[in-house]
């Protein structure tokens, strides 16, 4: 199978991790992710909030270059994928956009739905029967609080997720690879966003107050979709706590058996290698 790959500029400086785990994911499950050839920022955090013709604009020149390749395009970021498919849902909606948008980038939109969330594919498009397959080293006995943050799943009609409330994608994949998903009320609270510059203060308590939830019903580890989640969870944390978070192509790396997971836990703020040692250590105990 071959898919169009955007990885975004996160995935390329503070989320490296992320990459090397969803290329690495992809080949095991026999899935050729093809680079968009020139992709452009995805206009996240700001172009949406400064100027509407810009933020449509900056994700649907990708778009052109989605539909030049004639695949089907996966996103791994919760924020790219939200501004590339609000972006597409708005052309295929919306004559005036769609008519805007062709002229200011010479191009002619064919109406075709092609962006799709990389988790939301693996789990309804490859199946997690074929995942389960895969799974060399089940993540047995590790608990995870399953974390989709904001972009990820709101608004609904945009993102096509199955409930903006009470989503279980993610819930159903730890489940295909053995590992347990907690109980919990905060799996779409914001964690703070773009403010963990401006607003530290607030970051601090929003993100603190999520992984303490998630410690509270007996997580061992958090997993999520989102760069910008991941540096707040990791950065923005009260002092001590120790919950490692994942995203979750590197759980996947876990439980699949690939060689190259621990390259990946050195490039988390907070170290993860301990837990993933034991789980792996169970896997085969």
């Amino acid at each position: 199978m071959k898919l169009a790959y955007y990885p975004g500029c996160s995935l390329e400086a503070t989320a490296k991790e992320f990459d090397s785990s969803v290329r690495a994911v992809s080949k095991a499950l026999d899935v050729e992710l093809v680079e968009i050839p020139e992709w452009t920022c995805c206009g996240a955090t700001s172009a949406h909030a400064t100027n509407h013709s810009l933020s449509v604009g900056l994700p649907a020149l990708t778009i052109k270059q989605i539909q030049k390749m004639g695949l089907d395009c996966v996103v791994p970021c919760s924020a790219c994928f939200n501004r590339l498919k609000t972006a597409e849902y708005n052309m295929i909606h919306d004559a005036g956009i769609r008519q805007e948008m062709e002229e200011l980038l010479n191009f002619k939109f064919d109406g075709q739905p092609r962006v799709y969330d990389l988790l939301a594919y693996f789990v309804e498009k490859i199946g997690l029967p074929t995942i389960s397959k895969k799974v060399q080293k089940p993540l047995k006995n590790l608990k995870v609080a399953c974390y989709y943050g904001c972009l990820s799943v709101r608004p609904r009609e945009i993102t096509g997720i199955d409930s903006a409330e009470n989503p279980m994608q993610l819930d159903k994949l730890m489940k295909a690879l053995g590992a347990t998903p907690v109980n919990w009320s905060y799996k779409v609270e914001c964690c703070g966003a773009g403010h963990s510059v401006a607003k530290a203060a607030m970051v601090t308590n929003l993100s603190g107050r999520i992984l303490a939830k998630a410690r509270a019903a007996g997580a061992d580890a958090v997993v999520n979709s989102c760069p910008l989640c991941q540096t707040n969870l990791e950065m923005r944390r009260s002092p001590g706590e120790d919950l490692p978070v994942f995203y979750f192509t590197e759980l996947m790396g876990l439980a699949l058996g690939l060689p190259e997971t621990r390259d990946w836990w050195s490039k988390h703020l907070v170290d993860p290698s301990k837990l993933a040692d034991s789980v792996q250590a169970g896997a085969t105990s």
